[in-house]
């Protein structure tokens, strides 16, 4: 016959005892109340989830068997009972139906050693520790001389492992033990293991106690940190700080930044491991550490592979790629960044910043883009002062980070759209990072020491020439002239169709289009220089096209008649009306 299992969590109650049990889940108190109408006999045991269990996993296989003596039924529905155990048993063929635990059982029987000498040996044991640590673990003193002299041997076994806090899985193994000398060499070693912590707290108290009198109050919590770790056989912050020397020594650095950094390492090194201006100058040497000191080689400049990199992702342009690959020559003969910077000039979407990467690729170089619209705060170029909150290096050291190279490509975009507040001038920053008089010994506020820029590409976009003369006069204008309709229809056929295709997930060999039809869009659906909105349009038709289709892209030819038919949503005055955008109700 089976028996009712009530699980319990983290709780594991002996033989020989009786147990007040306060119940409120409504499964357990169903539980209970079905081990009444049944024979009145429940087995307490332990359970491995945090939650009430629902599967016959979540429970241990071992519990104790006893009598319920008393139900009190509370006017909430909770469940006073009391429980006089009386065995230990193993749970088998433990099944569970809605929401109830029931088993077979088989008794667990424990040896009648408890008068043995061993037995009271261990006992006596016991005891002693727990007494020898009493202060520490803050056990009241007169409840513990109570059990050891008066409880029984059930009780004492009980009592230590709620006492000493033993952990459920240690608990279990003294309840299956099947003697009482083996239940007490298991609780034996946990208790001396908590004797060991509790002497380990104490000598870790000691030393934090010695700093507080030498008038560390302040850092009391990263003393305890750091004296924990040295307990353990490790101080974290004393191998930061030998790593951070490791990495100063190894790095490429030249000599005036080397004696910097050991400088603010020292000065690191003397101060609390957590305290703020230690976490500020180890970001510092982080930052630091980060820049790509040591020189760069430049890849080797092939004059014809950077014409075909030119031709292939640019259509026609020849003046303007002809004065790039002039710059380039200069630049593979004189081994240096000498022709000056170069700006282009012209309307939105004529391909000023493709031309920079493109020239990025063509010198074999990393490529970073800056955007200066709307800057108007010299911080973004020249950093902050790293004693300032939130100080970090300007845009142009973080760009030579993020490219870990000190010769890449680095366009700075929109350069007519900079402004000037209180905050500073940015565009005198600028003219020291571009000029190459001065650039090779450029001083972040951040980092605080030199860093040479002049093996660093620069080259500036803007849509008009409304630039101070200092700036143009640093900088050789290149300007870049709208697109003939006849550019514009060379360019959709290279490049354009096959990014709205990619955009738009078509398959571009079902896309067929004429040169006609692309001149019918340029002409009565754009307006611009450029081809970002010629761009647009060409991927609306297609999404359009995907919509009558069922999301297919089945082969299609896009005559003049079948484009005016998909775009004229897009082409009427009164769009968002007759797509049902703004209709009053």
């Amino acid at each position: 016959m089976k028996e009712y299992v009530l699980p319990f969590r983290d709780f594991v109650v002996h033989p020989g005892l009786t147990v007040p049990i306060y119940i409120d889940n409504s499964l357990s108190v169903a539980c209970i109340e079905a081990a009444m109408a049944d024979s009145r006999r429940i087995v307490l045991t332990a359970q491995h989830s945090w939650n009430y269990p629902n599967s016959v996993d979540d429970i241990y296989d071992v519990g104790t068997i006893g009598d319920i003596a008393q139900v009190l039924r509370m006017p909430d529905g909770a469940i006073h009972a009391i429980v006089r155990t009386t065995g230990v048993v193993s749970l088998h063929d433990i099944s569970v139906g809605r929401g109830l635990f029931t088993a077979n059982v088989a008794g667990i029987e424990c040896a009648d050693d408890d008068e043995t000498e061993q037995t009271t040996a261990l006992r006596d044991r016991i005891a002693g520790n727990l007494q020898a640590m009493a202060s520490s673990r803050k056990l009241k003193i007169e409840k513990l001389r109570n059990i050891i002299q008066n409880y029984p041997l059930p009780a004492f076994v009980d009592a230590v492992v709620q006492m000493a806090d033993i952990d459920t899985d240690t608990a279990i193994a003294v309840l299956r033990a099947t003697s009482w000398q083996k239940k007490l060499e298991i609780l034996l070693e946990q208790v001396n293991l908590l004797a060991e912590t509790a002497k380990i707290e104490d000598s870790i108290n000691r030393r934090i106690h010695q700093q507080m009198e030498s008038g560390r109050r302040e850092a009391i919590l990263q003393e305890k940190m750091r004296a924990i770790q040295k307990e353990m056989g490790e101080d974290a912050d004393e191998m930061d700080a030998i790593n951070m020397r490791r990495r100063i020594e190894s790095a490429p650095l030249t000599p005036e930044v080397r004696e910097k950094a050991m400088s603010e390492w020292r000065r690191m090194r003397s101060m609390a491991p957590m305290s703020n201006d230690a976490a500020l100058l180890k970001a510092y040497l982080d930052e630091l550490l980060a820049m790509p000191w040591a020189k760069t080689p430049p890849a080797k400049i092939d004059l014809g592979a950077a014409r075909k990199t030119l031709d292939a992702q640019h259509s026609g342009m020849t003046p303007i790629k002809e004065r790039i690959l002039e710059h380039i020559a200069v630049m593979k003969k004189t081994g240096s960044n000498r022709g000056g910077i170069l700006c282009f000039v012209g309307a939105p979407g004529v391909g000023k910043t493709s031309l920079c990467k493109s020239i990025a690729e063509a010198l074999g170089r990393k490529y970073h883009r800056i955007s200066l619209g709307g800057i108007s705060d010299e911080a973004h170029f020249r950093g902050h002062r790293k004693t300032y909150i939130g100080a970090q290096p300007g845009r142009i050291m973080d760009a030579l980070k993020r490219c870990h190279t000190n010769n890449p490509v680095i366009v700075l975009d929109e350069i007519d759209k900079m402004g000037r507040d209180w905050r500073g001038d940015p565009e005198a920053a600028l003219l020291e990072i571009m000029d190459p008089e001065q650039n090779h010994a450029f001083r972040d506020h951040y980092l605080e020491v030199d860093f040479d820029l002049s093996n660093v590409v620069f080259i500036a976009t803007a849509n008009s020439l409304n630039l101070s003369g200092a700036l143009k006069d640093r900088m050789e204008i290149i300007e870049i002239p709208g697109y003939s309709e006849e550019n514009k229809v060379n360019i959709a056929r290279e490049h354009l169709i096959a990014r709205a295709a990619k955009d738009t997930g078509w398959n571009p060999a079902n896309i067929e289009i004429s040169d006609e039809a692309l001149r019918h869009i340029i002409r009565n659906y754009t307006s611009e220089q450029g081809v970002r909105q010629l761009q647009r349009e060409l991927t609306a038709i297609l999404r359009r096209a995907l919509l009558e289709h069922d999301g297919e892209d089945v082969a299609t030819e896009f005559t003049v008649q079948k484009i005016d038919d998909l775009l004229s949503v897009r082409k009427s005055a009164g769009f968002s009306k007759r797509i049902g955008f703004g209709a009053s109700i």
